[in-house]
């Protein structure tokens, strides 16, 4: 059921979401963040290697994310991250504590599979 505070989309709208599946290839600490954060690269396979920067500190440590997959937009213009330049979102949920689980595919999908 929706909200009255929430907009309606047309599936137009919903298209033009880039959502695609990559493969984190590193991960590591973000010190240059205020709030906890981590620095990633994730392959998109044809869509290409793109940085971002992702507040999931609670509950990942930086080497277990290396080879996991994920779901990203990666059509958002680039966003200047302290000394970065975040050229993807990666998608999760966000718990009451304000940690957040990743959204991975259940299984291994091709580096840039659409989400649709």
């Amino acid at each position: 059921m929706q909200s009255e505070t929430t907009p309606t989309l047309t599936w137009e709208d919903f298209m033009k979401v880039e959502m695609r599946v990559g493969t984190i290839i590193s991960a590591e600490v973000f010190k240059e963040v205020r709030n906890p954060a981590y620095k990633m690269t994730v392959d998109f396979g044809p869509f290409g290697i793109r940085k971002t920067s992702a507040q999931i500190t609670t509950l990942y440590q930086p080497d277990e994310l290396i080879g996991k997959q994920v779901v990203a937009v990666i059509n958002f213009p680039p966003k200047q991250i302290a000394t970065m330049m975040s050229e993807c979102l990666v998608l999760g949920g966000v718990g009451e504590s304000k940690e957040v689980t990743l959204l991975q595919p259940e299984r291994n999908l091709g580096n840039g599979t659409r989400i649709g």
